[in-house]
């Protein structure tokens, strides 16, 4: 199993837990000890939350509670889902991969603080036609950044081997097409991965509240294609198609704050650094004369 010890792991547990008065002790508490120490080498932030709950006695004040407080019980299941199972990259600051850890260890800013957390991303910009560039507005539920504006698709290559290939952004690019299909229902066939373009890498960190942030290492991918959207409501609330003026307009109702519209932290570094005048390129023809994918910006 690619994932970590998600739900059904912790149903295990919990079983476990209320059955006990009807098992032996000796029964349980090998079972017991076999999860605590498989879960705790996975989570070894979530098991001191869980010791920090056990009485003196040596035995758990409350086992399901903590389980439950460990996976984040008011999370949407969707959303839980992916945190625990999708292993991100790790990177260093070279984009040198480093490991692999879970989607929700990789967004804890306890984590990103205290180990340095940092996973590679892509952000893609997709235009139609009449290049028009497609944004989403991120859904109610999503754990980070929820209910703001970005670009068409923001997500993580997996720790995979389609989506580790280093040549030409290969794996970032497959992982690109997968998100388009996952979060906006745009068929593989619209987004062939070699209509994408790498233009560049950025670095940053934003938190996105008390406890959830982002430390990403972002490759910056356009491609222009009519596509069929159909988007998955778990991942996407809204979406529209703007020119540069609505963009411009975007912006300043988000900067004065009007109609409670927000928009993430890495869309508005790329566009107040790069957007515009990439968009005059893509438009003249000439998007191949800022292509820079040496060099990674560090925009923290």
């Amino acid at each position: 199993m690619s994932g970590l010890y998600n739900l059904s792991a912790i149903r295990l547990s919990s079983s476990l837990v209320l059955s006990s008065s009807s098992s032996s002790s000796s029964s349980f508490s090998k079972s017991r000890l076999l999860f605590s120490s498989r879960f705790s080498s996975r989570f070894p932030l979530i098991s001191r939350t869980l010791s920090a709950k056990t009485s003196p006695s040596g035995r758990s004040s409350s086992v399901v509670t903590a389980m439950a407080d460990a996976i984040d019980s008011g999370m949407d299941a969707v959303q839980r889902r992916l945190m625990f199972e999708d292993e991100c990259i790790l990177v260093d600051e070279n984009d040198r991969v480093v490991g692999h850890e879970s989607k929700y260890n990789c967004h804890l800013m306890e984590k990103i603080e205290s180990l340095n957390l940092l996973h590679r991303a892509f952000s893609v910009f997709l235009f139609n036609s009449k290049y028009e560039l497609l944004l989403q507005q991120r859904s109610a539920t999503k754990v980070t950044f929820p209910l703001v504006w970005t670009n068409t698709c923001c997500s993580h290559p997996l720790y995979r081997e389609s989506e580790l290939i280093e040549e030409k952004a290969l794996g970032v690019r497959n992982a690109a097409q997968r998100k388009l299909l996952d979060e906006l229902g745009i068929p593989a066939e619209d987004v062939p991965v070699d209509e994408f373009t790498p233009l560049g890498r950025i670095l940053y960190k934003a938190p996105s509240d008390g406890k959830w942030g982002e430390h990403e290492l972002d490759y910056l991918l356009f491609i222009v294609r009519d596509v069929r959207v159909n988007p998955n409501p778990d991942e996407v609330a809204d979406i529209k198609y703007v020119n540069r003026d609505q963009l411009k307009e975007l912006l300043r109702k988000a900067d004065a704050g009007e109609e409670g519209l927000k928009l993430s932290p890495w869309f508005r570094l790329v566009v107040d650094n790069f957007l515009f005048k990439w968009w005059d390129h893509l438009e003249k023809g000439t998007l191949h004369e800022v292509e820079d994918m040496k060099t990674i910006h560090k925009l923290t």
